[in-house]
Formats: C-alpha cells, sequence, structure tokens
C-alpha cells in the first residue's frame, strides 16, 4: 500500500472515530479529554493529550503574531505536508503547505491586530496517539479592512499529525467572518 492509500485509509478510520465521537462525546476506547483553558493552564490534560494543547497553544500563539504582520512563527507549527488544509475565517480551501502559506501570507498581509483566544479546547486522540483533533471558540478582536475593530467569536477545528517528536498542524477550519470580506 502506497503513502497516500495509507495516510487515506488511516483518515477514514479517523473520521469515523470523529463522527462517532461527536455523536456521543467521548467512545470509551478512545482517549478523550476535556480540557478548558482558564488562566492558560489545561485541565485534565497529560501525555500526548497535553502535547497536542501545548501544540495548539503554539499556534495560537503564531496566530497572534501573524495578525502583526508576522510569519515565521506559523511556519514551524504547520506540517509542509501536501495533505495540509486551511479553511480560514475569510472562506475559501486551501490543499497542500504550498497553497496554506500563500494564505497565511495574505492574511499577514492585512495586519489585523488584535488578539484571539482559544477556549473550551477539547481533544481527540487517534488511534496509535498520531492524530488529534482540537475543537474551541476563538474568542478576542481584530480590525476589519477599513480598521474597525470587530469581535471574533468562532468555532474552530485543528488537527494535528505527530511529525517525528514534534506535533504539526496538518488542518485548521473556522467558521467564515462576514468582516473579512469587508
Amino acid at each position: 500500500m502506497n503513502q497516500r492509500m495509507r495516510w487515506t485509509s488511516r483518515m477514514l478510520g479517523f473520521a469515523g472515530v470523529l463522527g462517532i465521537a461527536a455523536g456521543m462525546a467521548c467512545l470509551p476506547l478512545v482517549p478523550c479529554t476535556q480540557a478548558v483553558e482558564k488562566d492558560g493552564t489545561e485541565e485534565n490534560a497529560g501525555g500526548a493529550e497535553a502535547e497536542v494543547l501545548a501544540a495548539a497553544g503554539k499556534f495560537y500563539e503564531a496566530l497572534n503574531q501573524l495578525f502583526t504582520g508576522e510569519l515565521g512563527a506559523m511556519e514551524e507549527v504547520w506540517s509542509h505536508s501536501t495533505e495540509a488544509t486551511y479553511m480560514g475565517p475569510a472562506g475559501g480551501f486551501q490543499v497542500g503547505w504550498t497553497q496554506v502559506r500563500s494564505e497565511l501570507e495574505k492574511q499577514a498581509a492585512m495586519k489585523l491586530g488584535g488578539k484571539i483566544e482559544a477556549s473550551d479546547m477539547h481533544v481527540t486522540m487517534g488511534p496509535e496517539q498520531v492524530m488529534a483533533v482540537v475543537s474551541n471558540y476563538e474568542k478576542g478582536e481584530n480590525k476589519n479592512a477599513k480598521g474597525e475593530s470587530r469581535e471574533i467569536a468562532i468555532r474552530a477545528t485543528n488537527v494535528f499529525r505527530k511529525e517525528g517528536d514534534a506535533w504539526k498542524m496538518v488542518g485548521h477550519h473556522t467558521d467564515i467572518l462576514p468582516f473579512m470580506k469587508e
């Protein structure tokens, strides 16, 4: 079986786990942790789940740097693979690191300012703890194209994959923000 077929097979199996977990909260056979960030600490998280939450924290730090026009930290948290996907607040669907990076460059150039924080983080670990999904809210504020402050309160799903010793983002999906088009 080639690498793409293994990836597809793994993702289809993982998608089934996610679908069931979404409907049943947590499966007894799949480790599942509710972790709510209140003051920068993760509650009830340990092992691989704590590593995933740390990777998610780095993503949100990188996102806030992106709002100042800095792309470097974002490049470090993302997988540079052809499987990476991005469906951000402006809409669209980018596939592969090249397309994802291009979209992130556009967002960095907007210099939206403000700050976004993740809340109500929920981790679902995949089989063999090599994939993980973090579902959460993104709350804070940014500026629109006219420079007016806008409150942000959207849902986000982040997919991480273990690459070597690090958890890298391979998927990010949020609600669409209408003011990103203004």
